[in-house]
Formats: C-alpha cells, structure tokens, sequence
C-alpha cells in the first residue's frame, strides 16, 4: 500500500515520530504476515483532545480524535517496516471511544479513523472495525485505536 502525502497535506496532518509506550507493553508485535498494534491514544504531536463524547467532547471533535489516533498508529507501522510499501491489507480496526452511557454514535465518531484511512490508501484500506464506549481511556483521552494490517 501506498501512503498519499498529498492528501494528508492537503488536509493539514502530520505523521509523527511513533510515540514510546507508556506501560509495560510494546507497541506493535509481529507474528507470521499480521502486525498487530496496541492501542494508540487520540495524540499526534500537537493535536491532542482529551474528554468524553456527550458531554465535553463533540462529535466533530471525536472524529478529529480518531483520526489522531489512527495517524499515531500509523506512526508506529512506518517505524516498525520503514514505510508502507509492505502493508498488503489494514485487516481491523478496533475503536474505544470514551463517553457518557447514554451516548450512542461511538460509530460516526470511529469514522474520522477510518474514512482517513481510505483517503490515505485508497479503496483497498477498507477494514472490518469495532466501535466501543468506554467509561474511561488512559490520560483522560477521547479516543483509543488498535488494528492489525497483513503485510508482505
């Protein structure tokens, strides 16, 4: 697969430098052809949102989040295989969303990861994904994203 720059600078994002693991586990494991990430925070460099969807954090802001979150995961792709030319399939993405009980569009705030996603890599990006609402995310963030890509 083929990162488009094009697009993520048209849109004013950044890839950042893969952020080191906060915890006691690493960030990526390789086992046969899959890459499986852990969890990613709604943090890429300067853009950070932190809060809870449906009650100070907007959908639009959510989504804003996701895509953060999913650019830190990128991140780490890129570090781990030198670039994405060895990405064949983004297989899963699997999405919390910290929000109140009563909010329901943990989806449409997941959306801001993936439609990125399909923007960045075209078509073939297409994933199978969850969307779960969480009462809590580590650091108070918005949004936490794992996934597992093949690769070649």
């Amino acid at each position: 697969m083929q990162l488009n720059i094009e697009v993520l600078e048209k849109k004013g994002l950044k890839l950042n430098p893969a952020p080191a693991p906060v915890g006691s586990y690493v960030q990526c494991i390789r086992t046969g052809n899959y890459l499986h990430l852990s969890g990613g925070i709604s943090v890429n460099g300067d853009v950070a949102v932190y809060g809870k969807l449906g009650k100070d954090v907007s959908i639009e802001e959510g989504q804003k989040a996701a895509a953060a979150a999913i650019l830190n995961r990128l991140a780490v792709i890129q570090a781990e295989l030198g670039g994405f030319e060895r990405m064949s399939k983004i297989v899963a993405v699997n999405g919390f969303v910290n929000c109140t009980p009563d909010f329901t569009d943990q989806a449409k705030v997941l959306n801001g990861a993936s439609d990125l996603l399909v923007e960045l890599f075209g078509p073939e990006a297409a994933h199978s994904r969850s969307a779960v609402g969480v009462v809590s995310l580590p650091l108070g963030v918005a949004v936490e994203i794992n996934m597992i890509v093949e690769i070649a």
